[in-house]
């Protein structure tokens, strides 16, 4: 064997290698972010009361929509999970129902469409290992709605439920 045939061997073997390396070290980075990911949503379950609260309290106090005061919240069963294509932040998507009053002198009082229930839904971010809201809804939409219409900003977290008990 010549020299060129030697390092030629040594070459394709070192690229070999390095690929080798790089699929598992990728491998590894998608595991973790899936264990992430099924932690995160069994720790959103079971905060998910105290999350309301929270999300209740803030978008109440928000003073939005403009002339109209937050009567009531009525959760709904259903959450989708999305992460943030630029940022990679896990978001959830619950849906609610949520009820409005008009508030004297902001000139809402005559809208007849102020009792009107609202659909919405409430945005929820996972962050340095904590979920949180900013009391922010999404008007006129249910969770699958909202993933749908933001496709360009989100992307669906699909992991099976048995994965999450």
């Amino acid at each position: 064997m010549d020299g060129y045939a030697f390092y030629g061997i040594v070459g394709l073997t070192s690229v070999v290698g390095m690929a080798m390396t790089i699929f598992g070290v990728r491998r590894v980075v998608v595991q973790y972010h899936l264990r992430e990911t099924r932690r995160a949503m069994r720790e959103f379950r079971l905060r998910r009361e105290q999350l309301e609260a929270k999300f209740y309290d803030l978008a109440r106090l928000s003073g939005k929509p403009k002339g109209l005061r937050w009567i009531d919240c009525e959760w709904q069963n259903t959450v989708r999970f999305a992460r943030q294509i630029e940022t990679n932040l896990l978001t959830a998507f619950v849906g609610v129902n949520i009820r409005f009053d008009a508030i004297e002198g902001e000139g809402m009082e005559d809208v007849a469409a102020v009792g009107t229930i609202r659909d919405a839904c409430a945005v929820f971010h996972y962050r340095a290992g904590r979920w949180g809201t900013g009391g922010r809804a999404l008007f006129n939409m249910n969770p699958q709605e909202a993933v749908d219409k933001l496709h360009d900003q989100f992307i669906a977290v699909n992991v099976e439920p048995t994965a999450l008990v």
